[in-house]
């Protein structure tokens, strides 16, 4: 079963609550002082029209902030998946090169991680010379 998602318009007033209406719920509405109680609020109005608690709830900023903060969430989305991307590729290269005998800090000096990280993504222990050189 899909779940149910509804988009709810947030503005700020001249007092500087945030005002929220659900667009798809006539007479839907609530305000509150930050986001977090908006959102808190809005699903308890929104349960006295019959929502499902699991409901989906879409903040959307509404005036010109709007495009804006839009184009920063997908642009923070890309960089998350470019982020994520990266790090597989990096955890390949690692692999492959302590397949072939390369050290841990040299992996890490070559990609630009420390030799811990590097160790975090190849699921490796340190070897004997790594060891000593850790505790010198």
């Amino acid at each position: 079963m899909e779940k149910s998602k509804y988009v709810v318009m947030v503005d700020r007033d001249e007092d500087g609550w945030w005002v929220a209406t659900v667009p798809s719920l006539p007479g839907c509405h609530t305000q509150g002082r930050s986001l977090s109680q908006v959102r808190s609020r809005i699903r308890e109005a929104m349960n006295l029209f019959d929502v499902p608690a699991g409901a989906e709830v879409v903040l959307e900023v509404k005036g010109p902030e709007r495009t804006s903060v839009a184009r920063v969430r997908a642009e923070r989305l890309r960089a998350e998946a470019a982020a994520q991307k990266a790090n597989e590729a990096t955890q390949r290269l690692a692999s492959q090169l302590v397949k072939k005998g390369v050290s841990l800090r040299d992996i890490g000096d070559l990609v630009g991680l420390s030799f811990q990280r590097v160790q975090q993504l190849v699921g490796a222990r340190p070897s004997r010379d790594e060891h000593v050189a850790k505790q010198a």
